[in-house]
């Protein structure tokens, strides 16, 4: 199958989410199919607290692992099962909703909030598996130093490195990556997975078709078994995602998805009748 080449590019649209939060929504429910069983990511960056400090107050989510990587400020969270802290530069919330959770994530003001939020869809089976909470420290996630370039690996593994963790139900990949100017980077993936990877910082072209893509977009491959990356004048910090589709129905109401119309008027139901959050 050789090498990836460029699919999809994205920029995604300015979105208002929570109680008044800014942030850009790079994919969402037309990138299902593409990009499963990654269901959304949104990523936000400002030094305008104006824009974020509303936050996300509490609410429900069935069906998915949430996960949260800051790259600068502070979110504080807490949740139904009694999980409740204060994520900060470089750290990871995962966050299996599995069969129900209500949690809230309220940034705090600091010079600068950035980040990304992915949503990451559980298998049939595991819809209603029991929720929990992972809290990943910037200490607690290795790193990899080649020439050109650094690797934090958050999940998954890279170069025969563990990452900080390892998922339980979709086992996917996800990789912090720093690149010098005018350096390459290639990644044996697996073939039939789904990859993409989103550009915080910099530029960098990925195959002979296309030049340079910049910042703030996410860049969906083709199938194949290697990702390549080129870097240009810049240095360049893009976070990598890889994880085999699922292949299931999805039907997706706001902060649940489950696989039918039926499944999603039971969650609703059971929101309205108190009994959302199993024992």
């Amino acid at each position: 199958m050789g090498k990836r080449k460029v699919k999809q590019v994205l920029r995604g649209k300015l979105t208002i989410d929570g109680a008044g939060v800014k942030l850009i929504r790079v994919i969402g429910h037309a990138n299902v199919k593409d990009f499963d069983p990654f269901l959304m990511l949104d990523a936000f960056d400002s030094t305008d607290s104006d824009d974020y400090i509303k936050g996300f107050p509490w609410h429900p989510h069935r069906g998915i692992e949430t996960v949260t990587y800051l790259v600068s400020g502070a979110i504080e969270h807490g949740d139904s099962i009694g999980n409740k802290g204060v994520i900060r530069d470089g750290d990871c919330q995962w966050m299996t909703a599995g069969s129900g959770i209500v949690h809230q994530e309220m940034p705090s003001p600091s010079p600068r909030l950035k980040g990304l939020q992915f949503w990451l869809n559980l298998p049939r089976e595991d819809k209603m598996t029991p929720p929990k909470y992972h809290d990943i420290t910037a200490d607690g996630i290795p790193t990899v130093q080649e020439n050109g370039a650094t690797v934090k690996v958050i999940s998954g593994s890279y170069a025969g490195t563990a990452g900080a963790m390892q998922a339980d139900y979709v086992k996917a990949t996800f990789l912090d990556v720093h690149i010098s100017p005018h350096s390459q980077w290639s990644l044996q993936t697996d073939p039939e997975a789904s990859v993409y990877l989103y550009i915080l910082d910099g530029a960098a072209a990925f195959d002979d078709d296309s030049g340079a893509i910049p910042e703030h977009q996410a860049i969906l491959f083709s199938l194949g078994e290697t990702v390549t990356v080129r870097t240009e004048d810049a240095e360049t910090r893009f976070v990598l995602c890889m994880a085999r589709p699922l292949g299931e129905p999805v039907a997706w109401g706001g902060p649940i998805v489950m696989n039918t119309d039926e499944e999603l008027e039971q969650a609703f139901a059971e929101l309205k009748n108190g009994t959302f959050i199993k024992k």
